[in-house]
């Protein structure tokens, strides 16, 4: 009887870790397809004109571009006035108004479209972090299967050991029992 229990046992057993295997391989597959969305937006590489973009915002945004400019004008209007009968632009400056005005015409738009990809990619960062979110509640929610797998399933197969325990426990009471009965009646 015994051996019996002890097969059932094992065989429970064997369906236990059948479907933590299972668990497993979800989670694994889940794994993949999540990793796989966030390795499409990292592929992406930016186009020719949007890494222009990024160039020149990135130097008309900096300190470099403020005194190189800042100097460029200096020089402008040092040049004119000292040159006051044969200056290129005499004192309203009208010429350099006209740059400072073209420079910021076309500087706007290429802010505006580094600007949008800067917004794109914050956007892809937000997408990127619900999805290791949600990856990690998947990898919490398979922890969690696992352990009430573990919890119902490895406490009634205890329970079911402890039974087998007593059992054999018994059977060999009652053999020791035996065998002292026996021995008292043979040395009588």
């Amino acid at each position: 009887m015994a051996r019996i229990d002890i097969e059932q046992l094992l065989t429970t057993e064997n369906e236990q870790l059948q479907k933590l295997n299972a668990i497993v391989r979800t989670a694994i597959a889940e794994e993949n397809v999540l990793s796989g969305k966030l390795m499409e937006f990292e592929e992406e590489k930016p186009s020719y004109p949007n890494r222009l973009a990024d160039k020149v915002t990135s130097f008309g945004g900096s300190w470099k571009f403020i005194i190189a400019f800042l100097f460029f004008m200096l020089i402008w209007i040092g040049m004119n006035v000292s040159m006051l009968h044969h200056s290129f632009d005499p004192y309203p400056f009208i010429l350099l108004n006209l740059i400072l005005s073209t420079v910021a015409a076309l500087q706007a738009p290429v802010i505006m479209m580094s600007q949008n990809r800067k917004e794109a990619k914050d956007r892809q960062r937000a997408i990127n972090d619900y999805m290791i979110n949600l990856k990690a509640e998947i990898e919490v929610r398979n922890l969690h299967g696992k352990m009430d797998l573990l919890m119902t399933e490895q406490m009634q197969t205890l329970f079911k050991i402890q039974q087998t325990q007593v059992e054999l426990m018994e059977e060999i009471k009652e053999l020791i029992h035996l065998k002292n009965a026996t021995k008292q009646h043979d040395s009588h």
